[in-house]
């Protein structure tokens, strides 16, 4: 291969290679339905980067669309204070739900978005994903106004729902396209778009929308924001429904083939049950909803925490936030390459969502990871209202220290548990198993070919 695309050998169903019990290759004639494991030729493509860097930019901007109204807040509670309550702590309650509303969405539809992963595959997933994305955006467009709040969040509630269907994909595209010695790293990768949509979502709103009493010039400065999001969002959908595949022509590993091919034909509910059984996932569903969902909070609140203590800040809040993210993103590239080399899941950086992800897929298998990845997020997004919600009501009532050194309870909470996860990789054990068992049917056709020609 070495990164060539090479015609992939045709197997077809009347002629395939086959060895009877005594070790001895004969060809068989008669047809099969279906193509099996042994005929599988594992193989990876080149546009395998493309659809990865494409999933990448559709992540970024739903991730930019969930933080790029909270970093503001100051300002929307200022423009939209006519369409809001009267209650201040109502009023900034309804502003932390414009976040808020991307983790509520995800707990009860994950179930269906991950069926329909499971049975249609990833083309159909992020078409649905990449048009609500875009279409919530477009909304937004039209809710430049004081009083139409309520219309600002039915946007954001649409673009909620399209991370539904991108949220947990970077493990599935993973196992999909790449090969085992490059599965960690493509999954950071696919984070790593997610990560780089918060850092721009923190950036990039503090520096074109400013506070300010003027109406028509915030209503401005809203347009440019919100119209840059549409004209990206549509772009990338309509180069969703050109690029996009669904798999390859070929798996890029027995083992990755067998659990898509598994995935597809399981029953949903069973292996739910069968994950929710497993006690090492379990724990890992609880660590990293406490990590994620500390990250989903601090996010949310960083723009009144900071002007709290620096009135006047707002471009310095945001590049607070850039910096978190910035941290997250070499966490988690060195993440994803120190797994591809080692295999060694635990050890604890600030890379924690592709880690989450991928020791889900190693200790699940053969479950589907879009399942497994789906229960992590859906852990962290219930976390993440409880401690919002939690760290807003403390912030008002004791103090911003008290909230903050809560929070850091928690997260210290959440390394213990980590520690107690069993190191089971199954899916290792799996591809190493196939990779044994098609070395001992070579050295056995090899073996029976000589001792035919020395008789």
């Amino acid at each position: 291969m070495n990164g060539q695309e090479e015609p992939t050998p045709k197997v077809t169903e009347d002629k395939i290679s086959k060895v009877t019990e005594d070790n001895t290759p004969r060809v068989t004639e008669e047809k099969t339905q279906k193509v099996t494991e042994d005929s599988i030729l594992p193989q990876v493509y080149k546009r395998r980067w493309i659809i990865l860097f494409l999933f990448s930019f559709v992540s970024l901007t739903n991730n930019f669309q969930w933080l790029h109204l909270n970093i503001i807040g100051d300002v929307l509670l200022n423009y939209y204070n006519a369409s809001l309550p009267e209650d201040k702590f109502q009023q900034e309650t309804a502003l932390d739900w414009l976040s808020m509303v991307y983790m509520l969405a995800y707990i009860p539809l994950i179930f269906p978005s991950t069926w329909l992963l499971d049975k249609k595959g990833l083309r159909v997933v992020i078409i649905c994903g990449s048009f609500l994305n875009a279409v919530g955006a477009w909304i937004k467009v039209a809710c430049v106004n004081p009083d139409r709040f309520a219309l600002l969040m039915f946007g954001q509630s649409v673009c909620s729902v399209a991370q539904i269907f991108i949220l947990g994909i970077p493990a599935r595209l993973a196992a999909i396209w790449f090969g085992p010695n490059q599965v960690s790293t493509a999954t950071s990768l696919g984070v790593f778009g997610n990560q780089i949509g918060a850092a721009v979502g923190f950036l990039l709103p503090p520096l074109l929308v400013k506070y300010s009493h003027d109406i028509d010039l915030v209503s401005s400065q809203l347009y440019t924001l919100f119209y840059i999001g549409a004209g990206v969002t549509t772009v990338l959908f309509l180069l969703v429904l050109v690029i996009f595949k669904k798999e390859p022509p070929q798996p890029p590993s027995r083992a990755q083939w067998l659990a898509v091919r598994n995935a597809a034909s399981q029953h949903y509910g069973k292996s739910l049950l069968r994950l929710l059984k497993n006690r090492g996932f379990l724990l890992l569903v609880l660590t990293y909803g406490i990590n994620t969902g500390s990250y989903y909070a601090i996010a949310t609140l960083l723009n009144p925490v900071v002007l709290h203590y620096y009135p006047g800040h707002q471009k310095e809040a945001g590049e607070i936030g850039l910096t978190v993210v910035i941290a997250g993103i070499v966490g988690a590239i060195l993440a994803g390459v120190w797994l591809d080399k080692t295999k060694t899941f635990k050890f604890f950086m600030t890379g924690y969502l592709p880690v989450g992800f991928e020791i889900a897929a190693e200790i699940t298998y053969p479950e589907s990871e879009g399942t497994s990845s789906g229960l992590l997020n859906a852990s962290a997004q219930l976390f993440g209202i409880i401690f919002t919600i939690s760290m807003r009501a403390m912030m008002n009532e004791v103090s911003i220290f008290g909230a903050n050194i809560t929070l850091s309870s928690f997260l210290l909470l959440g390394t213990i548990l980590t520690a107690f996860i069993g190191a089971n990789y199954r899916r290792q054990t799996a591809e190493r198993e196939r990779i044994s068992k098609i070395d001992f049917l070579d050295i056995n056709i090899i073996k029976t070919k000589n001792d035919k020609y020395s008789a």
